[in-house]
This record gives structure tokens, C-alpha cells and sequence, in this order.
């Protein structure tokens, strides 16, 4: 494991200690689990950030909107043929709900 060392305000110092404290844990093992929290929130903010980006880029291609409305339209029609599969076995005394597999 790297060792690293930073200087904190004596404000946030106090509170590493005061948290440390009340963990029951050492002020590096908090400090490091606040680290990663913050690290793996900025990744998934950025890659939110990404994956809106590439959500408007595809809803300003005319090309892709229609796809995707086709995509859609396909789905529906497969959805109306499991509902149709679903009313069949309840017609037939089938739970559609129970585990048919162990």
C-alpha cells in the first residue's frame, strides 16, 4: 500500500479525528473510505455526464430516433404476445407467478 501525506485545515482534522472516533476506526482507514466514496462518485457522475451526452447526440439524429421507435414498436408487439401467452395458461389453471424451476 502507498503512503501519501496531505495537510488538512485543523477544521477538517477535527472532524477526521471525531469520526475516527465514533467508527472506532484509525483516522487513515477513514480517510481512505472517504477517498474511495469520493472517487467512485465523481467516476459515475462522469460517466453519467457521458451517458447523457450520447443520449442527446442519438435524440438529434433523426436516423436514430425512427430505429429507435421501430425498436419500440417491436417490443410492443412481442409484449402483446406474452400478455396473450400469460391469459392463455391462467385460462388454462397456470400461474404465471410460480417458479416452474428449482
Amino acid at each position: 500500500m502507498a503512503a501519501i501525506s496531505i495537510r488538512l485545515p485543523e477544521e477538517l482534522e477535527a472532524r477526521l479525528s471525531h469520526e475516527s472516533d465514533l467508527e472506532g476506526k484509525p483516522r487513515s482507514e477513514v480517510a481512505r473510505e472517504a477517498i474511495a466514496e469520493y472517487l467512485a462518485r465523481r467516476e459515475k457522475e462522469r460517466f453519467m455526464a457521458q451517458l447523457a451526452a450520447a443520449a442527446k447526440a442519438l435524440a438529434a439524429n433523426p436516423a436514430a430516433v425512427a430505429e429507435s421507435l421501430e425498436i419500440a414498436n417491436d417490443f410492443d408487439s412481442i409484449d402483446e404476445g406474452l400478455d396473450a401467452i400469460i391469459e392463455s395458461d391462467r385460462a388454462a389453471g397456470i400461474d404465471p407467478n410460480q417458479k416452474w424451476w428449482k
